[in-house]
């Protein structure tokens, strides 16, 4: 400490600074979504990205949901005076169209999600292309605190399964890049005849970036309903004269007995009708890619367990369930892949235990470094916050002074890891080490060159994915 230096007489207060800088540990699950949104840009303008808090800020922000239309028939029973509905379906949807960002951000917060980015590419009146994306995750690298990357909408809005695979390997390629990310990848139904992790699987996803990111399959079956207007709603009327002057007539003139109309056209004239009809919408439930899901499950566990827990065994709410049931067979083959080691998580139905995430791999899948999406995430955040916390140092004296102050400020940082259960070891020597000096991390001609090499490993918990029982015969002894 540098003495000061006085030249009045008096009575002078110092204070002297003894405890080192700390490492705050950084946010482990602050996803991005990207996708279209009602007041999004227009395909000139650059992508929009505005943090959120809960659904009512993205409301403000960006609107609400797509209105989605839904084709009606209904038949009068003029002995009965009844009405009854024969048939009830979504309308077809022009390609790429087929909007679900509000949908899946409803499900994000109802599985336990809190802050997030909304990247928006477009908005309603566009169609989705590759470039809108490619454009958003580009976009995403400048924004420091998003830890998470997931697109639902183009899962289901890019038809061409290259085109989203093209997609998925751009968020890889930023989560590698940067090293402080991770991509949750939805495994692209409706892909022909060939199974969707056959293609994904011989998508062409570069290496080395694989164990930055997890897929999962397959879509779920929420319990949300859709957002509907009246005069997307189209019905198909037979047995009843519309008297209604927005109702089609025949060519004399007169009220057709069979006539093709909106909801919003019966909504004074024929009330029962047009209750039973919103009835009946309100029980058609949504279908989504699940990784707007998967991450509130990611932020939940990080926040009730720890990043270093795996987010796997855990429920999914505001599901029916999922799209198709998978065996313990076929979830073999699709959790281990001796061949292009892509690893895909499931989501399963248990009868008495609800809907659960039954996988925690990385698409490295046979990596033994970076196997588990525990394992990876927990070093993204250990990697963050000590280069966060460090930049201190930077022009500091390359000294004994300022190396004991950075080791001593890690080893702080992660003896409190160890002591929540965030590392493996009996002790905390066991569970991680962290060196700094001459002579141990660094040579003579590092310090010429500025250089303060500080070498730091830990030992992460991995999770028990296999639980062996094993039983046999004792007999019986005397």
């Amino acid at each position: 400490m540098t003495m000061a230096t006085y030249s009045t007489p008096g009575v002078y207060v110092e204070e002297i600074s003894t405890f080192p800088p700390s490492v705050a540990a950084v946010s482990t699950a602050i996803p991005a979504f990207i996708g279209y949104t009602a007041s999004g840009p227009s395909a000139s303008e650059a992508p929009k990205v505005v943090r959120i808090n809960n659904l009512l800020e993205y409301e403000t922000a960006f609107g609400g949901a797509k209105p989605t239309s839904f084709e009606v028939s209904a038949n009068y029973d003029a002995d009965n005076s009844a009405w009854s509905i024969s048939s009830l379906q979504k309308a077809s949807v022009a390609s790429g169209k087929d909007f679900i960002l509000y949908y899946c951000l409803s499900m994000y917060f109802k599985n336990g999600g809190g802050s997030c980015y909304i990247v928006s590419v477009g908005n309603y009146d566009d169609t989705a292309s590759k470039q809108r994306f490619l454009d958003g995750i580009a976009e995403l690298e400048t924004e420091d605190e998003p830890t998470l990357i997931s697109f639902p909408d183009a899962a289901v809005n890019l038809s061409a399964s290259a085109d989203y695979y093209d997609t998925c390997q751009a968020a890889l390629s930023q989560c590698n890049k940067l090293g402080d990310r991770f991509t949750i990848i939805d495994v692209k139904e409706n892909v022909g005849s060939e199974a969707p992790a056959d293609v994904l699987r011989d998508a062409s996803l570069n290496k080395s970036d694989l164990m930055y990111g997890a897929a999962y399959t397959p879509y779920l079956k929420t319990s949300l309903v859709y957002v509907t207007a009246d005069d997307k709603v189209t019905l198909d009327i037979t047995g009843y004269e519309v008297t209604s002057a927005d109702a089609p007539a025949d060519g004399e003139g007169e009220a057709a007995a069979s006539a093709v109309v909106t909801l919003a056209t019966v909504r004074d004239e024929l009330t029962g009708l047009y209750a039973m009809v919103v009835k009946s919408l309100g029980n058609q439930r949504i279908t989504l890619p699940p990784s707007s899901s998967i991450a509130g499950v990611y932020a939940n566990v990080d926040r009730e367990r720890g990043v270093w827990k795996a987010p796997a065994n855990e429920s999914i709410v505001s599901v029916i369930g999922p799209v198709r049931k998978i065996t313990d067979e076929e979830q073999g083959r699709l959790n281990i892949d001796v061949n292009a080691g892509k690893s895909i998580n499931v989501i399963r139905a248990f009868t008495g235990r609800g809907t659960l995430v039954w996988g925690a791999r990385t698409l490295a899948g046979n990596d033994n470094e970076w196997r588990y999406v525990s394992v990876r995430r927990l070093f993204n955040m250990i990697e963050e916050s000590c280069q966060k916390s460090t930049a201190f140092a930077v022009f500091e004296p390359n000294d004994a002074t300022t190396w004991l102050k950075v080791k001593a400020m890690i080893e702080s940082f992660l003896l409190g890891l160890w002591e929540q259960g965030g590392l493996q070891g009996s002790t905390s020597e066991s569970a991680y080490y962290v060196n700094v000096g001459l002579g141990k991390t660094m040579t003579s001609q590092d310090i010429l060159e500025g250089r303060m090499n500080i070498e730091i490993g830990v030992a992460a918990v991995r999770p028990a994915e296999f639980v062996v029982l094993r039983f046999s015969h004792k007999l019986a002894e005397a």
